[in-house]
């Protein structure tokens, strides 16, 4: 009741206002200035000032408005984690596709190495951790051995 009565007095000095920037000769902003001094009185007319004040003025909708708040975060929460993990929803299947048909790619000569890829022989976890980087005398050999071959 209190909003509505506002709106109206809102309105009135609006029009007011308008009618005096007319008398002096200025239609253009006088117009303007009562296109908006209308526009409180239609929002009370049209009962979007009411739904407004039920809205806050409510308890029940101010919790709602936080578990909605609460569940948006959890969902930010999840796709961050994910996305420093570097999988997707559909890399993990194919992995799990990929580990239950057998670990050996068709051009593959051997296994690839993958954090918790299933066994080929048992089809069972391994659960092992990635192996850490070699000592940087070491990981030269790899390359070595491959210009050896080619007889560089």
């Amino acid at each position: 009741m209190l909003a509505e009565t506002i709106c109206s007095a809102v309105s009135a000095a609006g029009l007011g206002i308008a009618a005096i920037t007319a008398y002096r000769k200025r239609f253009l902003t006088a117009t303007r200035i009562a296109a908006y001094s209308l526009v409180p009185v239609g929002l009370v007319m049209t009962g979007v000032v009411e739904w407004v004040s039920d809205i806050v003025f409510k308890p029940s909708v101010w919790i709602g408005f936080g578990l909605l708040g609460a569940a948006w975060l959890l969902f930010m929460i999840t796709r961050t984690v994910e996305r420093r993990r570097g999988t997707t929803r559909k890399e993990r299947k194919a992995a799990t596709a990929a580990g239950q048909g057998g670990a050996v790619a068709p051009s593959a000569s051997s296994p690839s190495l993958t954090t918790g890829a299933a066994d080929p022989r048992t089809g069972e976890r391994t659960g092992k951790k990635p192996q850490q980087a070699a000592a940087p005398g070491d990981d030269f050999s790899d390359i070595e051995a491959i210009l050896k071959k080619h007889g560089i």
